[in-house]
């Protein structure tokens, strides 16, 4: 009986495999925590072909950070051109750390990954690239970059409050009340000082 040929691996399915399970490892632990054997076996893989694929789990990291931030939800080309930038950063952030929302994954792998130096050097990268960038090139007047990264720590900060701590006078607010509450401290953020 003849052997069978060996099934050939296609490249881009196994870096995609990898890339997934990079993705949950690094959502659920974090940096530190996770190790290339857990991704590696994530994707049923071996370590050593992760290795083949990606020359350090720095490099692996800063792929999947950069691959789950690229796609801003709130700050998206539409969105920045409305006429009430303010309302609609609140409305969606309301929306998307309603109850029983998943949070979204470049959220947790920041929020899981702050405390590593290195990858909080990596994650910043991509977040000012990805998120502020576009942000303070569509705010007009003066302090645009500080006004766009101001924005960001009320997005993130809120999402933590609300989605991770659940904090109740957040969690369990209707949902109105703090579109309203939200709206005139992006509105005031995204309008400036007047000269």
């Amino acid at each position: 009986m003849p052997n069978p040929t060996p099934r050939r691996r296609d490249a881009a399915v196994t870096r995609d495999a990898i890339v997934l399970s990079a993705r949950k490892a690094f959502a659920h632990c974090g940096y530190d925590r996770t190790g290339l054997g857990e991704i590696a076996a994530g994707a049923g893989l071996t370590v050593m072909l992760v290795n083949r694929y990606f020359a350090s789990k720095e490099q692996l990291f800063a792929e999947v950070v950069a691959e789950a931030l690229a796609s801003p939800v709130t700050l998206t080309p539409d969105h920045l051109s409305v006429q009430n930038l303010g309302r609609s950063i609140a409305t969606a952030l309301v929306s998307m750390t309603e109850a029983g929302s998943t949070p979204l994954e470049g959220f947790l792998i920041m929020l899981q990954s702050a405390l590593s130096k290195r990858a909080a050097v990596m994650g910043r990268e991509q977040l000012e690239k990805a998120h502020q960038a576009p942000l303070a090139a569509a705010l007009e007047g003066a302090h645009h970059q500080e006004r766009a990264a101001l924005v960001l720590a009320l997005v993130l900060g809120f999402q933590v409050m609300r989605q991770r701590l659940e904090l109740s006078a957040l969690a369990k607010a209707d949902p109105q009340v703090l579109i309203e509450l939200l709206t005139p401290l992006f509105q005031q953020l995204v309008d400036g000082q007047p000269a």
